[in-house]
């Protein structure tokens, strides 16, 4: 029999880590070739992992809630034939391969040395490899501290310690014990200050945040300390494009199937913005501004839990209005059902945020990281306006709405962030309303 150990795929762009939310399979069982084994969280989305082989699942190397990294083993299988030793099976390369690993993964001895697992503290093929041919003697692996689980060391564990090895004396040998060591929490909560909660007088339910609560709740503290924030107002005019919408809207239904909305107007009129004004189409990483050259706008929507997501909208200037449409058509409704796939939020450039759909006014959003500006839209009101015609001043009744784009003022000034909302206004207001859809 041979034991085989299943790697956590890479998932998307940028993801580097997976939250196991349950297993599809427990100890003892048998598992097919490509059937899921168990269902994992990245970022927002949630994925099935089938299996790369067949055979019985012996081990759970992680448990419901620990996150896993891009490139580590999660379980290990038994299969027929070879030996007991467990086998890595292969997984995509990393996105980014540091000087260390480079070094780990080329460099070859020439003594290498040779380390087995003996003892209570297991060490995973990839790691004695790494050990063997950087020289690392059985003494000096146990000194190195294991983040994994059980106090297991990890591929990041050994790149870690290996930039730092010779920099400061070895630590004394760790003795091995006849029991175990505590686990090793995967991920711990975050540390933070008690608050004292006032006692109201009448009985108080606790509950705790789900998982997605506490991705949002981390990333937008996390944009606010990152950014600094700033908003700027304008009002347009959406009369005209309300009168065609409203023209085409049956028509547009009938053929094609589903509704359209205002919301991918505004989107074609943001990626107009974006092309005279580029510098608002950036990242920041550091002193280093990325500018994008590809309008990726991403589309925040509302989950049926009181959620939030942002599924994107990929190239967003090589759409048409009947493209837009069908794109955020088909990512709202893969949102609500929750079958978006992990590169459907990736790669944002840009978000839009309609707060108008619950019925304000306007809204103050918060910066998605890494980008530096999000649009937010307010509810479409009637309401009446001075409107300036060859007779003179006039009232008169429009449709009116407010734009609110927040941006990170430490690459983006008033100036540049005014201009760009300017300018979405100015493309709504000036909508073609001879275009056929």
């Amino acid at each position: 029999m041979a034991r085989v150990e299943l790697i956590m795929p890479k998932m998307g762009e940028s993801v580097s880590e997976a939250t196991i939310i349950t297993w599809a399979k427990e100890v003892g069982e048998m598992v097919e070739l490509d059937e899921t084994i168990v269902e994992i969280a990245t970022d927002k989305v949630d994925s099935e992992v089938p299996s790369t082989h067949e055979g019985k699942l012996v081990e759970k190397l992680f448990e419901a809630d620990d996150v896993v990294q891009v490139g580590e083993p999660f379980a290990i299988l038994e299969t027929e034939g070879g030996d007991d030793t467990p086998v890595a099976t292969e997984t995509a390369a990393p996105t980014t391969t540091t000087i260390v690993e480079q070094a780990v993964t080329t460099t070859t001895q020439n003594n290498p040395t040779t380390i087995t697992n003996n003892g209570d503290r297991f060490y995973s093929p990839l790691v004695r490899s790494m050990a063997s041919e950087e020289g690392i003697e059985m003494t000096e692996l146990e000194t190195i501290p294991g983040n994994g689980k059980d106090g297991r060391v990890t591929k990041s564990d050994m790149v870690t310690y290996l930039k730092t090895r010779g920099a400061a004396p070895a630590a004394a040998p760790v003795k091995t014990e006849t029991k175990k060591a505590a686990p090793t929490p995967k991920a711990a909560a975050p540390a933070h200050t008690p608050v004292n909660i006032p006692n109201t007088g009448g009985g108080t339910e606790i509950i705790e945040m789900d998982r997605m609560r506490k991705l949002i709740s981390a990333h937008m503290t996390m944009s606010k300390q990152t950014s600094a924030h700033i908003t700027s107002f304008v009002e347009a005019d959406m009369t005209n494009i309300v009168n065609w919408r409203n023209s085409v809207k049956a028509d547009f239904k009938k053929r094609e199937g589903q509704n359209i909305t205002f919301t991918p107007i505004i989107i074609e009129a943001m990626a107009k913005a974006v092309k005279d004004f580029p510098m608002i189409n950036v990242s920041v990483d550091g002193t280093s501004i990325h500018i994008h050259k590809n309008v990726n706008i991403g589309m925040a929507a509302a989950l049926p839990d009181g959620n939030l997501i942002v599924p994107v909208i990929k190239e967003t200037q090589n759409k048409n209005l009947v493209g837009i449409t069908k794109a955020v058509n088909d990512l709202a409704v893969r949102a609500r059902g929750g079958k978006l796939k992990p590169d459907d939020i990736q790669g944002g450039t840009i978000t839009m945020t309609n707060v108008g759909t619950f019925g304000n006014l306007m809204g103050t959003p918060i910066i998605n990281q890494p980008q530096v500006a999000i649009l937010a839209c307010g509810i479409i009101k009637k309401k009446p306006v001075v409107l300036e015609t060859a007779e003179g001043d006039v009232i008169a009744i429009r449709h009116m709405m407010f734009l609110s784009l927040s941006y990170d003022h430490r690459v983006v000034d008033g100036a540049l962030g005014g201009q760009f909302v300017r300018r979405v206004a100015d493309y709504l207001e000036q909508f073609d309303t001879n275009t056929i859809v």
